[in-house]
């Protein structure tokens, strides 16, 4: 199935005025050691009537005199950061001010990245393995981590009346969403465990593994093309709601059940230009965050008002409740995980061993958490300083 990033298309009935655009119509990102398919960049939001794509100022100046800030993300319960810090009067544009948001929204880790490398975007929300892919790729030059999002929120679902156990696995079609991310990694490097065999660039070996679109993935299932997935939320619960299983939950296979599976980055010239703007981006994150611990109820209609804004209709709840439980937002980026996660990269013969010294900057994350009374995090030896 293509790897090719598909447009999120709005909902005419209740954004008349909404319209997305494809920053690049075909670009090709070299991913890990392979290559990937062309892929746009991402669909650009309309907010306004006028045309503009920045969510509406707070008011007061603009932060470093900047008018806009460029951000990133994806319409998955795993950046739930991003779908109820960003929303119009939210916890990250309060802290901008006067200088505007525009979002684009993005279905995959590679395509961010490229539009962060070409300055389609300034920062952006994005999984681990994207990001180390980035920074290998650029020799450590053109990103950097900077805070924490998300723990958590995937698993392996699969239909139950093919696959009764782990070990049933073998010989199954099971998807993920694009080679080389995040899912894709975790699930060749589970494979691995078990001592079967997959060639990561064609999938083909004891287990097919079929990278597909987390939009379309659902469709596949219910079809039959398809017999599980390893897969983000919501899509694990639209799965579930279909009639499919949970076998693992990847949680399970962690310390603590803690593992990083969505971070904040941003690109390296931004930071230096304007970092008054980053650490405002960052404030308003640590406060979103705080909000959705407090307020998980209020936070999980936020989050739901959002994907229907980017998808046209909110999900039910028999998928975004089990899907809301399964997720902890963290401003912590738990860097001893990521490093864990490009070793699984390697064994899984897509990235050769990085040097990921550098790939944080948590200065002004921490210089915003001790502001707000909270303890500093961690680079785990991977910092800038």
């Amino acid at each position: 199935m293509s790897s090719a990033v598909r447009l999120i298309a709005p909902r005419p009935a209740t954004h008349p005025r909404r319209r997305t655009r494809i920053l690049a119509a075909a670009a090709v990102l070299p991913l890990l050691m392979g290559t990937l398919g062309a892929c746009g960049y991402g669909s650009e939001k309309k907010n306004d009537d006028t045309g503009s794509s920045a969510v509406p100022a707070a008011g007061g100046a603009k932060v470093d005199g900047l008018d806009k800030v460029k951000v990133g993300y994806f319409a998955n319960l795993t950046h739930a950061t991003a779908l109820v810090g960003l929303r119009k009067g939210g916890p990250i544009q309060q802290e901008l001010k006067g200088t505007k948001v525009s979002p684009y929204v993005f279905n995959a880790g590679p395509s961010e990245i490229e539009a962060l490398n070409a300055g389609s975007i300034d920062m952006g929300w994005i999984g681990p393995s994207p990001s180390i892919n980035g920074y290998v790729k650029s020799h450590g030059s053109n990103l950097k981590i900077i805070s924490g999002s998300v723990s958590g929120g995937v698993k392996l679902v699969v239909n139950p009346k093919k696959i009764k156990t782990l070990d049933d696995v073998k010989g199954k079609k099971i998807a993920t969403p694009q080679l080389g991310n995040t899912q894709d990694v975790a699930f060749l490097n589970w494979v691995k465990s078990k001592g079967w065999k997959v060639d990561a660039q064609s999938g083909k070996g004891d287990v097919s593994v079929v990278r597909s679109d987390n939009k379309v993935t659902p469709d596949a299932y219910k079809s039959g093309a398809i017999d599980g997935a390893w897969v983000p939320e919501p899509t694990a619960s639209k799965l579930v709601a279909d009639g499919g299983k949970v076998l693992l939950d990847e949680s399970s296979l962690w310390p603590d059940k803690k593992f990083v599976i969505t971070n904040l980055i941003v690109k390296q010239s931004f930071l230096a230009e304007h970092p008054k703007v980053v650490e405002a981006v960052l404030r308003g994150s640590v406060k979103t965050n705080a909000f959705i611990k407090a307020n998980p109820e209020q936070a999980k209609n936020a989050a739901n008002a959002a994907l229907e804004e980017e998808t046209g209709k909110p999900l039910p709840a028999d998928v975004i409740d089990p899907a809301w439980k399964s997720i902890q937002v963290t401003d912590d980026p738990l860097a001893s995980t990521l490093n864990t996660e490009a070793d699984h990269a390697v064994q899984a013969g897509l990235l050769e061993k990085p040097d990921l010294k550098g790939i944080y900057d948590l200065g002004p994350l921490n210089k915003v958490l001790k502001a707000e009374g909270k303890p500093a995090v961690s680079a785990a030896g991977l910092g800038s300083q």
